[in-house]
């Protein structure tokens, strides 16, 4: 074969990946993770640098429903990557298929916390460790140095890794008849060319709205949680949206069949918290909005999905805040109280402590024994966010420990999203420590927080949260031994931090 024909057969060559998108809940863990940054930086830039296309259900253009391309490329793409991560039964019964369909050239991995179910304990798979809304870069390094040189070997080798050619050895695997295959590729793009032609003359593009005929859900998810990292809300809230409806397709409820895939429940939350951040066309609206969303489409009354409950606390805490009516706090509770307990984090703990001491205020406890049971639960709680808080703040100082000096975008992200993490750690405990009357711990905390690289409206949010817990405890603080009372505080100081 002549040079530049090899060439052209390598650059021929396609990965189809097969993972969920978005961050996902672990049920196994109870933890997030964003498994777009599993895809964007431990996957697609080694598969690429082999010169090979490398695809996700996300990025495929198409007309129509996304099971034709889907399974085309389970049948016919030189290799296949199954990341199993979270558990997620369409992960499963995709890789089922393409073992079904292809002998070999697939490769299996997963987040090394994944409890492998029985049937594949005797598969090979590859795992990465997960930082949840992160991942480390050292471990990008060592895993994408991993699954190139598996890559390789899969690519070159050529032996059987399905275990239903494995155990079946006689079976012969299926093939589109060439005619028919060329037929349906031809078809397909002329369709799709037809669509969006169609698409771009019928629609005015917005400035905040991709250009119709790049409307991947992938293009779509990276501009929303652009505009949400920039504050842009209501633009968010109309680029998720589009997300959703492009899922949905024409039909306006979960269950329809006449869209291209089932909308994600990621992709909800982040419409839904959008909304309410956004607050058009005014913040009780928009609060109930979000809310109705998370209820109607994310089964809200049964979820136990710690980011759906998190987003509904938040709701129903800020309806509270707003005079909704005390029903309000009690749900907060009920949400926050449910995030806590699957996923055992700070950001749910300190909450839930704080809508404890909020109840303590309100009409709903009605004597002296019902505020000082929800003072001495808040309180329970955080002592064990202050454990969590401490084990969080050990594993970043164990990574700049072992950090090694780079220009690397992946490392400096990484240092970037490691201060913001040690910073709202801090915050945390300081409001731990201020709940628990521990003031000399509070005051140390605090200044620490203070000195940790930060945007000013995150050091004026903990101080606002701080202000708020104070004034609850110092109006309800004779009732407890020894009582609760604040010293003088320490007199906000300016903050001169920049922005990470």
């Amino acid at each position: 074969m002549a040079d530049n024909q090899k060439e052209a057969s390598i650059n021929a060559k396609r990965c189809f990946v097969v993972m969920r998108f978005g961050i996902k809940t672990d049920y196994a863990t109870g933890r997030k993770l964003d498994l777009d940054k599993s895809y964007r930086l431990l996957i697609k830039p080694v598969v690429e640098e082999k010169e090979i296309t490398c695809v996700r259900a996300d990025e495929i253009r198409h007309s129509g429903a996304i099971d034709v391309p889907m399974y085309q490329e389970l049948l016919t793409a030189d290799v296949v990557i199954a990341d199993l991560s979270t558990a997620n039964c369409n992960a499963l019964y995709e890789l089922g298929i393409r073992h079904a369909l292809r002998p070999c050239t697939t490769i299996v991995i997963s987040e090394n916390k994944l409890p492998y179910p029985f049937d594949l304990n005797h598969i090979a798979i590859t795992g990465y460790t997960h930082l949840g809304d992160a991942i480390d870069y050292e471990e990008v390094m060592r895993f994408r140095k991993l699954l190139g040189e598996t890559l390789e070997s899969v690519l070159s080798a050529q032996k059987p890794d399905s275990p239903v050619y494995t155990f079946l050895q006689k079976l012969t695997p299926p093939s589109l008849d060439q005619r028919a295959a060329d037929a349906v590729a031809e078809a397909g793009q002329a369709l799709k060319r037809a669509d969006e032609a169609l698409a771009e003359a019928k629609a005015p593009i917005q400035p905040t709205e991709p250009r119709r005929s790049d409307r991947t859900l992938a293009t779509l998810i990276e501009q929303g949680e652009l505009a949400i990292n920039e504050s842009r809300f209501a633009d968010a809230k109309t680029i998720f949206s589009l997300a959703v409806q492009l899922c949905y397709g024409n039909g306006e409820n979960s269950g329809s069949t006449t869209g291209t895939v089932r909308a994600d429940p990621y992709l909800i939350q982040r419409v839904a918290l959008a909304t309410y951040k956004a607050k058009q066309p005014d913040e009780i609206s928009a609060l109930n909005d979000a809310l109705s969303l998370l209820t109607s489409k994310l089964n809200l009354s049964e979820s136990n999905d710690p980011e759906t409950v998190g987003l509904a606390g938040a709701i129903e805490k800020r309806l509270f805040d707003r005079g909704q009516g005390a029903e309000h706090l009690n749900r907060a509770i009920e949400f926050y109280s449910r995030g806590y307990y699957l996923r055992n984090d700070r950001y749910n703990g300190i909450n839930l402590a704080y809508v404890l001491n909020l109840r303590m205020d309100s009409s709903l406890d009605s004597t002296k024994e019902e505020r000082i049971a929800d003072f001495i639960w808040a309180n329970r709680i955080r002592r064990e966010v202050l454990l969590l808080c401490e084990r969080e703040k050990q594993e970043i100082l164990q990574r700049e420990q072992r950090s090694v000096s780079t220009s690397n975008q992946i490392k400096q992200d990484q240092e970037a999203r490691d201060r913001e993490q040690k910073f709202w750690c801090l915050a945390t405990k300081a409001e731990a420590h201020l709940g628990l009357g521990q003031f000399d711990e509070y005051e140390k905390v605090r200044s620490e927080a203070q000195a940790t690289p930060h945007a000013t409206w995150m050091f004026e949010t903990m101080e606002q949260q701080i202000e708020r817990l104070s004034k609850l405890l110092e109006k309800h603080g004779h009732l407890f031994e020894p009582p609760w009372i604040r010293r003088p505080a320490t007199p906000p100081l300016e903050s001169t931090q920049p922005a990470p």
